[in-house]
């Protein structure tokens, strides 16, 4: 059901770190850039022809033929109405923690006194409007929403948009939970449009749908190769590929438990990655044996988990020891690294590069999904290496306000004029002349 990878013995020997001990570890293939040509035209023709070009992608794509893509308000408050009570529960709780959790991320301006008479003061400001995308292929994620708007709104972003694919068993609107989550959230632009065409929508605009400063959110891989499209005229979280969850174990984990976390990420999708690296050859032959039972009494497993775990993407590492299972999984860079072993917090403190590390036998992936507080927009694809988890911090951008004085600018003008000259630039120096008739105190 899952393969094996030896590292042990010299086998890491030759790869030290980094991309090359990469290349050794199992990852799905998630070709953006071959999907970034079949994504362009619809990109363009959404340019060209908005609302129109959007109600056709509906009906070509989802299967249902809309008059126009703005969700009526009142089909989300009736989504919220009709809400059973103990989900409706579980997403205000989910919100309580994420907002706990984020409103501590806020960033308050600072100024540093550089010399006297001149400082250098940073300050926040939000993004102006955000587009959030959030799923609706395989599964519905109420959940996304959740993640993408909190921090969005404890960040200060005054206009949100959120976009969803339209359902053909829904009358044509999101699915009803996602709704509701927007209702909860008090988010009441919704946009029944998936795939590229949502992000070109945000991206360009239409006449029902003001232009955005910026996308996030989870899709597939069509929602990630538009991401790229519009790189640069408007900013996005992340190119998300499909999940992953590797588990760093030794023999004092329980292998029901890892076992039935590598199942719970490989639900989400077949490219869905489950890696477990472990030192106990007796951890691994226990984990293998209860993959099978796990995966037999549950649900999604022709379509989803069985294709998952058997794919190239999914596999049990062994190594040595400890040390070489901590170069393994910064290595890999998960998007959701578990930690059961012995002293699982200062083992995690040693990681350098995950998306989310969850420590111990009580913090699984599903927690960090719902209700940890923690959020679940994170990277993928090894990008953990260079790249976070949506924050807060994603929807501000920092702003430096420089303010000299007079004897502030005279003091280290002639730095300033000499270092122009040095690169070349003399009219740099020049603007600094001017302020004391052409001659720089100093020289």
């Amino acid at each position: 059901m899952i393969s094996r990878i030896d590292l042990r013995g010299e086998a890491l020997t030759e790869f030290p770190s980094g991309s090359a001990l990469r290349a050794l570890l199992p990852r799905a293939d998630f070709d953006v850039a071959a999907a970034l040509e079949k994504v362009r035209p619809i990109c363009e023709d959404v340019h060209h022809r908005g609302d129109a070009a959007l109600i056709e992608y509906a009906e070509k794509f989802d299967g249902v033929k809309l008059e126009r893509v703005r969700v009526p308000a009142e089909a989300i408050a009736e989504a919220l109405a009709g809400l059973d009570p103990d989900v409706r529960a579980a997403l205000e709780e989910s919100i309580r923690r994420a907002r706990t959790v984020h409103r501590a991320q806020r960033r308050a301006p600072h100024t540093t006194q550089v010399v006297p008479g001149g400082s250098v003061t940073e300050k926040w400001v939000p993004v102006e409007r955000v587009g959030l995308y959030a799923p609706g292929g395989r599964s519905v994620y109420p959940s996304s929403v959740i993640m993408n708007a909190v921090p969005a709104q404890e960040a200060g972003v005054a206009s949100m948009a959120l976009a969803s694919p339209p359902q053909a068993d829904c009358d044509g609107l999101p699915h009803p939970t996602i709704l509701a989550a927007c209702a909860l959230l008090d988010i009441d632009e919704v946009y029944a449009v998936g795939g590229a065409q949502a992000v070109a929508m945000f991206a360009y605009g239409t006449d029902e749908c003001p232009p955005a400063d910026m996308v996030t959110g989870p899709g597939n891989i069509w929602v990630a190769a538009a991401k790229r499209y519009f790189t640069g005229r408007i900013g996005i979280d992340t190119e998300a590929g499909p999940t992953e969850i590797a588990i760093l174990a030794d023999d004092t984990a329980d292998p029901a438990h890892v076992a039935a976390d590598l199942i719970s990420q490989a639900e989400h999708d077949p490219l869905a990655a489950a890696v477990l690296v472990t030192d106990s050859v007796a951890l691994a032959d226990a984990v293998a044996a209860e993959l099978e039972p796990q995966v037999a009494a549950t649900k999604h497993v022709q379509d989803r988990i069985a294709p998952a775990l058997a794919g190239r993407q999914s596999a049990i590492v062994l190594v040595d020891g400890l040390e070489e299972g901590l170069r393994v999984v910064d290595a890999y860079g998960a998007e959701h690294l578990e930690i059961q072993t012995a002293d699982a917090a200062a083992v995690a403190d040693r990681v350098k590069n995950a998306g989310a590390i969850f420590v111990g036998p009580w913090a699984p992936v599903s927690l960090g999904d719902y209700c940890a507080g923690s959020n679940h927009v994170l990277p993928t694809g090894g990008c953990a290496c260079h790249s976070s988890g949506l924050s807060v911090q994603s929807f501000l951008r920092g702003i430096h306000i420089v303010d000299y004085s007079r004897d502030a600018l005279a003091e280290v003008a002639h730095h300033v004029v000499t270092l122009a000259e040095a690169e070349d630039l003399p009219a740099h120096g020049a603007a600094i002349k001017a302020r004391f008739g052409w001659k720089v105190p100093g020289q």
